[in-house]
């Protein structure tokens, strides 16, 4: 096992808060767009699993399995938007924890 050796200062970086103020404007514009697309494609799997209940209670010719299986995918897809947002919630928190 190896010790923990100190840390050298020296040769940490200072952060340039302008090129952060500079570059930030498209990383916004990225991860907006992303998590527009991913609530998106959460909206269309709901809307899926609805019609496909919706079509078999009125009794179309859809199969049960396909039902079940779209019914499955939206609950999946909401479990994981649900999850992402509690760590999105935790790393907020603890950013907002750290002092300066």
């Amino acid at each position: 096992m190896n010790p923990i050796s100190q840390v050298n200062l020296q040769n940490l970086q200072p952060i340039n808060m302008n090129s952060l103020q500079n570059n930030s404007g498209g990383t916004q514009t990225k991860f907006a767009n992303f998590l527009k697309d991913s609530i998106n494609e959460l909206n269309d799997s709901q809307v899926k699993s609805i019609d496909s209940t919706t079509k078999l209670v009125k009794g179309d010719n859809i199969d049960l399995h396909n039902v079940m299986i779209d019914a499955e995918k939206a609950n999946i897809t909401l479990q994981t938007a649900i999850e992402i947002r509690n760590k999105v919630i935790d790393a907020y928190q603890e950013i907002m924890r750290m002092q300066m």
